[in-house]
């Protein structure tokens, strides 16, 4: 019994067509091979990065607050007038107080 497909076309293929064609479509599928970049990975112990997050929200709340300010009279009584206001009234220092707990030696 012959293995493999039917022939497309009136005769069946010599080596040499269906050599170009296995080229053809391998050398297409290479080319669409999709590479998905991994995240880079987050060296900093614990605490490190409280106290990065912690300053990071302090600086955004000097930044809401220069914002604030320079909001024009007509926006005063705006609802993101409202929300910068929320923002700014945030008393952070709490936060800044903190002292994460080191873990287990290895911070």
């Amino acid at each position: 019994m012959p293995r493999g497909c039917k022939p497309t076309g009136e005769h069946a293929l010599s080596n040499a067509e269906r050599q170009a064609r296995y080229r053809a479509r391998h050398q297409t599928e290479a080319t669409t091979a999709v590479t998905r970049p991994h995240r880079p990975i987050d060296r900093r112990n614990r605490p490190q990065r409280w106290r990065d997050a912690v300053a990071t929200l302090l600086a955004l709340q000097a930044e809401y607050t220069d914002w604030l300010a320079a909001l024009p009279d007509s926006l005063q009584d705006s609802a993101m007038a409202a929300a910068l206001e929320a923002i700014v009234d945030l008393d952070l220092t709490p936060l800044a107080e903190i002292e994460p707990p080191r873990g287990y030696g290895r911070d």
